[in-house]
């Protein structure tokens, strides 16, 4: 999966992430699909590396849970990291 792939995955993950994830974080949706591209990275870079997952199929749901996975991880770092900031 190409690099325009890994981005669309991102902004979905990102999206579905904003979706579980309770309580209200800081940034928008512009931040919060920016940092799911960003999760869906660092999801499939650990997946690649831990469990020897291949991350080539856009449709395959392990690509998916490990996106959406990075991208809930990096919005709870966001989250506690912005927490006592005002907007």
């Amino acid at each position: 999966m190409g690099i325009i792939g890994w981005i669309i995955l991102g902004l979905l993950a990102g999206a579905i992430a904003k979706a579980i994830l309770p309580g209200s974080q800081g940034g928008g949706w512009l931040i919060t699909l920016v940092l799911g591209v960003v999760g869906a990275l660092l999801g499939g870079f650990i997946g690649s590396a831990l469990f020897d997952a291949p991350l080539e199929d856009f449709f395959s749901i392990q690509t998916w849970l490990l996106a959406i996975g990075g991208s809930i991880v990096v919005l709870l770092i966001f989250g506690l990291v912005t927490r006592g900031r005002k907007s």
